[in-house]
């Protein structure tokens, strides 16, 4: 089984809906569904919303330095 998407695990953590998280941060419901599906990447704005409604860094949600690792130097 796939693991969750980070946008997904913390919302599932406070024990929210999508409608409760679309709510809470002004993005609609079906986008916050694409964006943990993976259909959509979310604009600066709305990453940022997330982030923000969540208590948490744009860069734990959607990304870090760790996800995507420097190429190793010969």
């Amino acid at each position: 089984m796939a693991s969750m998407n980070p946008l997904a695990q913390q919302r599932a953590a406070r024990g929210w809906s999508q409608a409760e998280l679309a709510g809470a941060s002004a993005v609609s419901r079906t986008e916050i569904s694409a964006i943990e599906t993976g259909r959509l990447v979310p604009s600066v704005a709305v990453a940022l919303k997330l982030a923000a409604v969540l208590g948490e860094s744009v860069e734990t949600l959607f990304g870090t330095a760790a996800a995507h690792p420097a190429a190793a130097w010969a």
